[in-house]
């Protein structure tokens, strides 16, 4: 738990933060009315997505949420300069390998953090891989950064 997979060393930090703590109250929640520009048109014209708020993508297999959570990933980091998060929650090893060369090839991984609790591992594991995920996210948010922070997949989450 906690060991780089791809190779590249260990990570280098000097700030760490627990993935246990309480969730802000309700009225220190910040409401928003500007709206993400995703750079997909049809997402933007049907149904824009607020900053700060919460999306949810759901499908069948084979329907193109990977691809989807792909270009608002490489939108975000080229058009924005924003970060995203990826906790894959439950995946495939396949699929996160899969995942990973895909934001290689795009020249977005410096960009994004990738966070994984595969299927082979212990439920402890995969429920702490969507813990630290929003850590990351909330840290990068604290800094005052655009962030997108994905869970996939939310139903082998809960």
């Amino acid at each position: 738990l906690g060991d780089p997979v791809d190779g590249k060393g260990p990570i280098q930090t000097a700030e760490r933060k627990a993935i246990h703590r309480p969730a802000p109250a309700f009225d220190e929640l910040a409401a928003s009315t500007e709206v993400l520009e995703t750079g997909i048109k049809v997402i933007d014209l049907v149904c824009p997505f607020a900053k700060g708020g919460k999306v949810g993508l759901f499908g069948g297999a084979g329907v193109g949420k990977t691809v989807l959570m792909m270009e608002l990933i490489r939108n975000i980091a080229i058009e924005h300069t924003g970060y995203s998060v990826f906790a894959g929650v439950g995946e495939r090893t396949r699929e996160g390998n899969d995942f990973y060369h895909e934001m290689t090839d795009s020249g977005v991984l410096d960009k994004v953090a990738l966070v994984y609790g595969q299927m082979n591992e212990p439920p402890g594991n995969r429920l702490r891989a969507g813990l630290t995920g929003l850590t990351m996210a909330e840290h990068f948010r604290d800094e005052g950064r655009d962030i997108l922070m994905f869970i996939d997949n939310i139903f082998r989450y809960t």
